[in-house]
């Protein structure tokens, strides 16, 4: 479904791999598993890797930590065969960068509503910056939405993925609003924390591939 101007979709916080297979072949570009533990959507090193196993080389499995060490960071990544690592939490820009020197796909997460903020992005050598609100008790969009043109002047200078809110409803006008290289979806999506709908995947695609953003989109996954 990628082409130059429609978004790259990553689909977050996935529990299982029949899930993860038919996300892929509905047309995400990436699928995220979260390794923080007091997430609802949180997985094992093992859940993580029969994920990443299963799924085409096309489709890159994201690995979504947050405040981890570099050592627990690439421990999953050598077990899990993750192709990219994305940073929730307030992770120093020397790990992010050190990380990155892993030839690894690297995702920094930048709020509105709290540290770190869109400002710092100068700061890190990152692949592309997840950006949402950044309110709620857990690291991540916490189902909110936002303002989305608040994102869009930072994605005229920056790889941006849109995050926070997003669902097959409201996508349209997210993507027309924020113009993102890639959006990003979790709960949008689900029946329950970690339960994916694959109808609501498949209509959040369906309406992805219907938009058309005019300018050269930047290829993140």
């Amino acid at each position: 479904m990628t082409t130059q101007n429609i978004p790259q979709v990553k689909i977050c916080g996935l529990t299982n791999a029949a899930d993860a297979v038919r996300c892929a072949e509905l047309g995400a570009s990436a699928v995220g598993v979260v390794f923080y533990p007091k997430s609802p959507r949180h997985v094992t090193l093992d859940q993580a890797r029969e994920i990443s196993l299963a799924l085409p080389e096309s489709v890159k499995t994201v690995g979504v930590f947050v405040n981890e060490t570099y050592d627990t960071i690439m421990r999953a990544v050598a077990h899990c065969h993750l192709q990219a690592v994305q940073f929730h939490g307030q992770e120093s820009p020397g790990l992010v960068s050190r990380v990155g020197s892993s030839d690894l796909v690297v995702i920094k997460a930048l709020f509105l509503s709290d540290p770190p903020s869109l400002l710092k992005a100068s700061e890190y050598d990152a692949s592309g910056f997840l950006v949402e609100q950044g309110k709620g008790k857990l690291p991540g969009g916490n189902a909110l939405t936002w303002n989305w043109e608040d994102a869009r002047v930072f994605g005229e200078r920056r790889p941006l993925i849109l995050a926070g809110g997003l669902a097959p409803d409201n996508i349209s006008m997210a993507i027309s609003t924020a113009l993102p290289d890639a959006v990003d979806v979790s709960s949008g999506v689900e029946t329950a924390p970690g339960q994916k709908d694959l109808s609501r995947v498949a209509e959040f695609m369906n309406q992805v591939s219907r938009c058309r953003v005019g300018k050269n989109l930047k290829k993140i996954f």
